[in-house]
């Protein structure tokens, strides 16, 4: 029998955002199924870097996630 686990089971990793070394137009892509955390997470930080980014939620390689664009 395969046990399946809940989103809200599932625990995210600590993160650590790589805004220094981002140019205007660079982008990465963050797994995870809790968007709006994640979303969250993302504005905090950028914030507290004093970084301008866009955040969507994307696919990418048939996982689903967050993707971050430095726009500023």
């Amino acid at each position: 029998m395969v046990s399946l686990m809940l989103p809200s089971e599932l625990k995210e990793p600590e993160w650590i955002f790589p805004f220094q070394g981002m140019e205007i137009g660079d982008s990465f892509f963050i797994p995870t199924l809790r968007f709006a955390e994640m979303m969250y997470a993302v504005d905090s930080g950028s914030k507290r870097d004093k970084t301008r980014v866009k955040c969507y939620v994307t696919v990418k390689d048939s996982h689903v996630g967050v993707r971050v664009w430095r726009v500023g």
